[in-house]
């Protein structure tokens, strides 16, 4: 009888950007996707952790941790997850272990928390910004609880939308207590469900109601941050306490303004920063003395100077002093206004000095705040302090592991860039672009350290794939105070867009 020949093919998949020229296909992305492919079982589909946390609860398929696996010809170690499928695994597949999870997280010294976003039950999905944003709030109401050790909202909040196992969550963010709950509201009235979990044995520690008026949300919030506290460790109920009187606003539309155009400031892109921009102006034309908004607007008017997206930089630096000093009168001790004003301030060329000091009394009122440590190490890199940065944004994703590390890989990637090891640099740089490709200061980067590598055709295609985004190639670098840097980071870009105007007179 014939013998049954069947070919069985591997399968790579990764999340990442591609270059698309004529009928081919190119990038890093691709580059990595072909790695997978290689080590894949015959008739098998291996997956990068970026592509896992893309579809991961959202199809019925097993997956097994292949824990971080080295690929021919890519920097970085990545972490690797095979596809089970059932009767189509091949038998090596079959036999082995199979698991859902990374491996487990270390649980902190001290009591840490995972609020899961609440569940919209208004039945109304233009309300879904008001839970989350609810949410985001009694995060930051348990963050300052010095005590506790809280999960960034990015992280958390890649959970959205799914039916969640908390011993999972537990385990993969490194939490030993999970919050979940659901909030309703009809008409000017508000009901918030909350229930505490103990993520490593399962055990319902806590569970309860809070309904109110609107008006009273910041109230709310306060009662069930404090209620959660107090299960976790009673000494915390009294310890830090924070009176509804220390809220950024009283006025809700504001407050909705402000969450809307959070949403579009997370996109990084000249269209969404735009519209944040003009629903700040009307939530600070409401509430005058509203902080959050205040320097939200103020990191609008950064980014837009920083992307080369605006037509007037010196507007748009003035106008972020303008707002970020405004932030810093009203702010109180709020660590959020704080470290970002701290950040802008930096960068548009006040003492850099006092901007570290911001930022250090940023984190001191608030340990756990994830971003404060983001915003910190960028300042370090501007004083020319490239290693503390370094281990700055390492605690960012520390804290915040399920977050984008985008920023953080770009921060880093620069800190070995002024250390002079380039290779590592260049490896941070391309993780950071595969993980946001609109945010020009990445692709500067890149373009220098290839340059100052000898890649100079590299250096060439980034510039390229810099001017479809943006017409500044080399940007004002005051904010960087070490001039031997600043002159190696231009020296190289310079260099880089030489190689690419040559290129396109030689065309």
């Amino acid at each position: 009888m014939p013998q049954d020949k069947r070919i069985e093919l591997r399968i790579g998949i990764h999340v990442g950007d591609i270059i698309i020229e004529d009928d081919d296909i190119f990038g890093d992305g691709v580059n990595i996707a072909v790695r997978l492919e290689g080590i894949a079982e015959p008739g098998g589909v291996s997956i990068s952790d970026d592509a896992h946390r893309q579809i991961r609860g959202k199809v019925e398929i097993t997956f097994e941790d292949m824990g971080s696996q080295s690929l021919k010809n890519i920097a970085e170690p990545m972490w690797v997850w095979r596809v089970r499928i059932g009767r189509s695994s091949s038998p090596a597949m079959l036999k082995k272990p199979t698991t859902e999870t990374a491996q487990p997280l270390a649980l902190p010294d001290k009591p840490s928390i995972a609020v899961l976003p609440f569940q919209n039950m208004s039945g109304d999905p233009e309300q879904e910004y008001f839970a989350d944003g609810m949410v985001e709030d009694i995060i930051t109401a348990l963050s300052r609880l010095k005590s506790l050790f809280v999960i960034a909202r990015n992280s958390t909040f890649t959970y959205k939308g799914q039916a969640v196992d908390v011993k999972r969550v537990g385990r993969e963010l490194g939490v030993r207590y999970v919050l979940e709950g659901s909030i309703r509201k009809a008409g000017n009235r508000l009901r918030i469900t909350g229930q505490l979990i103990d993520a490593v044995s399962g055990a319902h520690l806590w569970a309860d109601h809070f309904e109110g008026v609107l008006r009273d949300v910041f109230e709310l919030q306060d009662m069930v941050a404090s209620a959660v506290a107090g299960v976790i460790e009673p000494a915390l109920l009294t310890a830090e306490r924070h009176r509804s009187g220390q809220r950024p606003t009283s006025d809700l539309t504001a407050y909705d303004l402000y969450l809307r155009a959070l949403s579009d400031v997370l996109l990084r892109q000249k269209e969404g920063t735009c519209h944040a921009l003009e629903l700040l102006t009307q939530a600070i034309e409401r509430d005058p003395r509203y902080g959050p908004a205040l320097v939200l607007a103020a990191r609008c008017h950064l980014d837009l100077y920083v992307g080369g997206w605006t037509s007037d930089p010196d507007g748009s630096r003035r106008n972020g002093l303008t707002l970020a000093r405004k932030a810093l009168r009203v702010a109180e001790d709020d660590p959020y206004v704080l470290a970002h004003a701290a950040h802008i301030l930096g960068f548009f060329g006040e003492d850099i000095a006092a901007a570290l000091a911001l930022a250090d009394r940023a984190l001191q009122l608030n340990p756990s705040y994830a971003r404060g440590w983001d915003r910190s190490g960028w300042l370090r890199l501007w004083a020319g302090m490239p290693e503390t940065a370094i281990e700055h944004f390492e605690t960012f994703i520390t804290l915040s592991p399920r977050e984008s590390r985008a920023g953080a890989h770009l921060g880093i990637g620069v800190g070995h860039f002024f250390a002079r090891r380039l290779v590592q640099a260049k490896a941070m740089l391309l993780q950071s672009l595969q993980e946001m490709s609109t945010w020009p200061p990445t692709y500067r980067f890149l373009a220098s350290c290839c340059a100052h590598m000898g890649q100079l055709d590299e250096a060439r295609d980034i510039i390229a794939r810099l001017r479809a985004i943006t017409p500044i190639v080399i940007p004002n670098a005051e904010h960087w105070r070490i001039i031997e840097q600043r002159q190696f980071y231009l020296e190289g870009l310079r260099l880089a867009a030489e190689t690419a105007n040559l290129q396109i007179s030689n065309s």
